[in-house]
């Protein structure tokens, strides 16, 4: 059975660090979009990354064959270097010590696990639209937060 083939685009924004973050991510399959998106109080940068991630795969109600492109090093890195396969090896720990957010490592890596992906890194805030669309979406989620 062919897997159907799913791009996913994913960005975040947080003010204050912690503060209020918003995150977003844009499913495209076969000229068809879907958007999700949310916030959260009292969050940071690299748990909205995450969660960006985390949401868009979510999103897939089978296994596909999925790009996500982000322009999340702490993520992106994390699959492309192997990081997060050693982290969870030694028991979620690195070279400094305990790593943050496990708990949001373990869903990624899990999602990951039921789909096939490949992770690509884009220049955040450039001429990426898929990219600048979802940073606009997250703000936006930041602004939901204060009103």
């Amino acid at each position: 059975m062919k897997l159907k083939e799913v791009e996913i685009y994913t960005d975040w924004a947080c003010s204050g660090n912690p503060g209020d973050g918003g995150w977003a991510a844009i499913l495209f399959y076969k000229g068809a979009q879907k958007t999700v998106a949310g916030g959260e109080r009292g969050t940071t940068n690299n748990r909205m990354e995450l969660t960006a991630i985390i949401q868009g795969l979510s999103a897939l109600k089978e296994k596909c064959l999925v790009k996500v492109f982000s322009d999340s090093a702490y993520a992106v890195d994390a699959f492309l270097k192997g990081w997060i396969f050693k982290w969870k090896q030694n028991g979620w720990k690195g070279d400094g010590g305990e790593i943050k957010n496990i708990d949001l490592w373990e869903k990624l890596l899990e999602l990951t696990q039921k789909h096939k992906v490949a992770f690509i890194k884009v220049k955040g805030h450039s001429d990426n639209e898929n990219n600048n669309m979802c940073d606009k979406l997250a703000r936006a989620e930041i602004s939901k937060l204060r009103k």
